[in-house]
């Protein structure tokens, strides 16, 4: 009689190779404890498909799923793979490829048009929540838009009304989406030579829809067939995303909210509170978090906590919403995007509020567990477990909603089991810059400008700049490739700009206060911090904020010295542990746009190889940037700092050299 094997059930993540960070490990054991699955569970247990992997699966029509996997010893002569339909695998996988972009460049886009409409709503007075809070950076914008802030009466020049400023903005922002001829107007806000290629390619947006849609269109069974016709589609809509939607979210944020300058926060789960409320605050949008932080610190709700017997409240923020509160009001960071579950594993979470992208479904199992309500807010991502509570934003009555959603976590406060754990790590971090505060770090306000930067650059107490930006990714060790590779580049005097869930990562690992570069810089860029008074690792902000990155690379650019294109420039960018289409949009506009751009583990492009190699060597010759991708994380960082030596001597600035004070002709004459 054989033997009846007994199942074991699923297997539990070890919390030690799970993750570097203390505090994940803790929640991770508690979370065994008390049995409720996380998902450092469930990627133990669910086996990654390995064709999807490498992006050779097609199932855009009802005679798929086909499946193209590489034959064993790989490919010798002609590649005879093919689908039903006879589709090849280059074009399978580039089809894939730009579908994810397509996600990508929706949800960033979309984001930056749901802030359009509320900041419409402000322009017209619509709202009591909402007003124009930074004049000075909706007169900088303006006449990117193409919108005049001054005009001609009587042969005298005079302001025009600010609000009538506003209104024509919003009504040019919203017009990007949709517009029926033209090209997007942030265009011309990249270096001319960038540009000139971008025209001669034929890869200039038109509008941000028509270019997401296109790709929907092209991929469709039986439409574009040609790999490399494929991938400037997929150009065209990521720089919709990056030099469009994205980038005028940023903007208009920034406008309505305030403009971020340096702060000081902390981050991590310990910043959460035990004899306070606390509210957690998890999402991409703004718009409704915005009004929440209002109300929580308003003095009637404070009153209000304290009479259901709590201290106060304590507000804290996962993923990108997290990055928005931080850097204009000084919210601390709870955590990144792995984390989200952990938070109301504490015990302590008496709210999580969330609106769009990065949401597990199973945070609505996890809260069953305990007292947390789950609260959504937009009305394209809702749930569809009982447990959920529905409270459906409107800009027009954002202080009623709000009010609303933190009376209810007050009121939830007395519901509180009395065994509750909250990590007690957190790290102390300096967020908030961006291109005008990078500015004013570098020279004040009497003569802030990119100047500084570039000097530093050239006689070589900074190598070079390097983007280390975005997700979280189950299938690596939470956390270890964002700081493996980050701590490589400082120790090599790369100046590290950081957004999203790595920027919350090196904040929660002490990296992001100016004292982390006397441990772990080089010399060069350990004096620049020492000196300006800036951490090695600045916090730009969240993931639409990648536009920041675009207008910095810019300004260096402009102040001369380093070349005339973003290409020209020491410079590279980094994915660690990536994870969402949203990334592969991002990660394709940086190539576009000149960027050296290497991605942690692997890309959806393996199992096409002729089409991975476009990618990977001709989008250079092209654009001056390209992709590239490996798992070790020390060799990821030794690649970007290939790359920025190699950049570095072509400009023939190879060797280091003694600083020098140069006026304007000595700078003109920098050959570039």
């Amino acid at each position: 009689m054989a033997e009846v094997k007994k199942d074991k059930g699923p297997k539990l993540a070890d919390p030690i190779e799970s993750t570097i960070d203390l505090a994940t490990q803790e929640m991770i054991t508690r979370s065994h404890k008390l049995g409720v699955e996380t998902v450092f569970d469930r990627a133990l247990n669910m086996k990654q498909c390995n064709i999807g992997l490498q992006g050779i699966c097609c199932k855009n029509c009802a005679m798929g799923p086909c499946r193209l996997p590489l034959p064993k010893g790989g490919i010798e002569g002609e590649d005879t793979r093919k689908g039903l339909c006879g589709a090849t695998a280059n074009t399978i996988a580039a089809r894939n490829f730009i579908r994810m972009i397509a996600g990508g460049a929706a949800a960033h886009s979309d984001h930056g048009r749901s802030v359009a409409e509320v900041f419409m709503a402000a322009a017209r007075k619509e709202s009591d929540a909402y007003t124009i809070k930074d004049t000075e950076k909706l007169l900088a914008v303006a006449p990117h838009l193409g919108v005049a802030v001054t005009v001609e009466v009587d042969g005298e020049t005079l302001d025009r009304d600010i609000d009538e400023i506003a209104l024509e903005v919003g009504e040019k922002a919203l017009n990007e989406w949709g517009k029926a001829d033209g090209e997007l107007l942030y265009l011309k806000r990249a270096p001319q030579p960038l540009y000139e290629k971008w025209e001669k390619y034929g890869v200039k947006p038109r509008n941000i829809d028509r270019e997401i849609v296109e790709i929907m269109h092209r991929t469709h069974m039986g439409v574009d067939q040609d790999y490399k016709n494929l991938i400037k589609q997929g150009t065209r809509a990521c720089l919709a995303d990056g030099w469009g939607g994205s980038m005028l979210a940023t903007d208009l944020q920034d406008i309505l909210f305030g403009t971020p300058y340096p702060l000081q926060s902390e981050a991590n789960l310990g910043v959460m509170k035990k004899d306070h409320v606390n509210i957690i605050i998890h999402g991409h949008e703004p718009v409704l978090s915005e009004v929440i932080v209002a109300v929580a610190q308003s003095q009637e709700m404070i009153d209000y906590a304290k009479s259901k017997g709590a201290n106060g409240i304590q507000l804290g923020g996962i993923c990108c919403t997290a990055n928005e509160m931080l850097q204009r009001h000084g919210v601390p960071t709870a955590g990144n995007y792995l984390q989200q579950e952990l938070a109301i594993i504490t015990g302590a979470c008496d709210a999580m509020v969330v609106d769009i992208q990065c949401i597990f479904q199973n945070l609505a199992n996890v809260a069953k567990c305990f007292h947390t309500k789950l609260i959504t807010t937009h009305p394209i991502a809702r749930m569809e477990q009982e447990n959920v509570i529905h409270i459906e934003f409107n800009e027009h009555y954002a202080l009623e909603d709000a009010t609303r959603i933190v009376k209810m976590a007050i009121d939830n406060f007395e519901n509180r089991d009395a065994d509750v754990m909250i990590p007690q790590h957190k790290s102390a971090q300096i967020a908030g810059f961006g291109v005008e505060s990078i500015k004013y770090h570098l020279g004040g306000t009497f003569r802030g400008t990119y100047y500084t930067l570039n000097d530093n650059i050239i006689n070589g107490r900074i190598r070079g700049i390097a983007g280390v930006v975005g997700c979280n990714n189950a299938r690596t060790k939470h956390n270890e490739h964002h700081i493996t590779i980050i701590k490589e580049l400082i120790k090599n005097d790369v100046i590290v700009l950081s957004t999203g869930c790595s920027a919350i990562t090196a904040a929660m690992h002490g990296l992001l206060t100016p004292e982390a570069a006397a441990v772990y810089c080089g010399p060069g860029l350990a004096e620049i911090c020492e000196t300006v008074g800036i951490p090695p690792v600045l916090h730009l902000g969240s993931c639409v904020d990648n536009s920041r990155i675009l207008l910095a690379a810019t300004e260096v650019v402009k102040a001369g010295g380093l070349g005339n294109d973003i290409a020209d420039l020491p410079a590279a960018g980094s994915a660690p542990e990536w994870m969402s289409e949203k990334a592969i949009s991002i990660g394709h506009y940086f190539v576009t746009s000149g960027v050296y751009t290497v991605f942690g583990g692997t890309l959806p492009t393996f199992g096409a190889p002729v089409f991975q190699d476009y990618l990977f060597k001709e989008m250079e010759k092209m654009y001056g940037g390209m992709w590239d991708v490996t798992e070790d994380p020390i060799e990821h960082a030794h690649k970007m700092i290939a790359h920025i030596d190699k950049k570095r001597k072509e400009l023939g600035i190879d060797k280091a050299r003694e600083r020098v004070l140069m006026d304007m002709a000595d700078r003109q004459k920098l050959e570039a």
